[in-house]
């Protein structure tokens, strides 16, 4: 590999942004300052006018291998992320069979290190019924255990109050968790369907989904968490009232309880069902705009710790059928930094926030060995964006399997133009290259 010198970019990372230059060699950052000069052949970008991010690592993606590879899998939606500037993520384990084993956890590893262009790393699965599996995960190399503490496919729902104790009170890992309270929720749905019939459409969702059932559960886990002195990590806060169970007064690494925003609930309302109906059907239920509005000072003032997608792509068939038939989820990891580019330029977020919370802090967090940062001595995953370029969002451009977005038709006014990982070009204005593969996250013990 020749080495790489990026000049002449303007560089976003912990907390400043300036102008310099990046030189890096085998894969990793070695030199970060102004007027490099590199003896020998290397391969040089003139990055004038472009933005230089770290790459994102995206904490929650569900690229649907094995078992529903009719909707993605794990290199098609792997090429979405690096054409977003994601260039590590972590996948969840509600595919099929569900990754409820060891076995079936490696095997999901085995198919990432020949098939993902992005760094990958994959959730163990919880059930009520294997909590000697879950205790077997090494902290060292698999980023984290996933409960869903609401509905869920297969084996994966976790009511058991038991078994949620004993993995709370067990478990040396970061356990994500997923928090609607199923029970309240089966009532709604029960209500709802019964006063509406085949009425029943996306915009009851947020109503069926409610505020009360994610706060039971988000409170549960949190008591839990504090109980037992667990490493908590709360996904997709969709509600204003969350947002008080989380502390914004410490320092993100003595933080054993965290929280997450996506990117859905930080642009969406309950406005939008009526344009878009199922397509922004999520599990929990985009909300009001004053949730959205709540969420994202959480985001600013720190009460939430990191920014990621949710990206769970259906295909179109699937959620054009009748709202109780539809799935919940959709494709977001191509665009989701494009959506804070536009909140920056919005005036609603600065670009230091949106490095801090796409790229640090999920690194922090899940303590992800030498990523996320632009550091020497750190794995080359960066990013370089036209932050005055307009991308319209368009069918031929989508690369999700899905074939499909939320934000088809709308224009952008950013676009990311290179992303590099492990210092591998993967995406260069608008082509994918996908010779490379991307390595697996290991993380600090401690």
């Amino acid at each position: 590999m020749k080495p790489l010198l990026i000049r002449n970019a303007t560089v976003v990372n912990e907390g400043k942004i300036f102008p310099c230059d990046v030189l890096v060699e085998n894969g990793i950052i070695s030199r970060v300052s102004g007027g490099i000069q590199v003896s020998g052949a290397a391969d040089e970008i003139d990055a004038e006018g472009l933005h230089l991010f770290p790459g994102l690592i995206d904490d929650q993606v569900h690229f649907r291998e094995p078992g529903l590879t009719h909707k993605g899998t794990i290199f098609s939606e792997s090429r979405a992320a690096v054409a977003g500037g994601v260039t590590s993520f972590m996948e969840m384990p509600n595919t099929v069979p569900n990754t409820l084993t060891q076995e079936l956890l490696e095997q999901k590893y085995a198919i990432a290190s020949e098939t993902s262009l992005a760094n990958f790393s994959f959730f163990m699965g919880a059930s009520n019924n294997n909590i000697g599996e879950v205790l077997k995960t090494n902290p060292a190399s698999v980023c984290g255990i996933k409960i869903f503490m609401g509905s869920s496919t297969g084996d994966m729902l976790v009511d058991n109050e038991k078994t949620l104790e004993e993995i709370f009170s067990s478990s040396p890992m970061l356990i994500a968790t997923h928090c609607e309270d199923e029970q309240m929720i089966r009532k709604n749905l029960q209500e709802y369907k019964d006063k509406f019939g085949k009425d029943l459409s996306a915009k009851h969702h947020p109503l069926i989904r409610n505020a009360e059932a994610c706060y039971k559960s988000s409170s549960f886990a949190v008591g839990l968490a504090r109980k037992h002195g667990t490493r908590l990590h709360v996904l997709h806060i969709s509600t204003a009232r969350e947002i008080s169970l989380f502390e914004n007064t410490l320092n993100l690494r003595d933080k054993k309880i965290t929280a997450e925003s996506c990117v859905h609930h930080l642009w969406f309302s309950d406005e939008d069902y009526e344009r878009l109906g199922n397509l922004i059907k999520w599990n929990p239920a985009i909300k009001s705009g004053n949730d959205r509005d709540a969420i994202l000072q959480g985001v600013l003032d720190n009460h939430i710790d990191i920014i990621a997608t949710d990206h769970a792509p259906h295909t179109l068939a699937e959620k054009q059928m009748p709202y109780a038939d539809a799935p919940s989820g959709g494709p977001l990891v191509q665009h989701s930094l494009l959506v804070m580019l536009e909140l920056y330029h919005m005036k609603k977020i600065s670009l230091e926030k949106i490095v801090e919370k796409m790229c640090h802090a999920p690194a922090v967090c899940f303590r992800v060995e030498n990523r996320g940062y632009i550091r020497e001595g750190y794995f080359a995953d960066l990013v370089l964006a036209d932050i005055g370029k307009t991308y319209q969002v368009d069918k031929i451009n989508i690369l999700s399997k899905c074939g499909w977005s939320p934000f088809d038709g709308f224009s952008f006014h950013s676009t990311i133009t290179h992303t590099f990982v492990n210092g591998e070009p993967v995406y260069f204005d608008g082509r994918i290259i996908d010779q490379s593969r991307g390595q697996r996250l290991k993380f600090y013990a401690k």
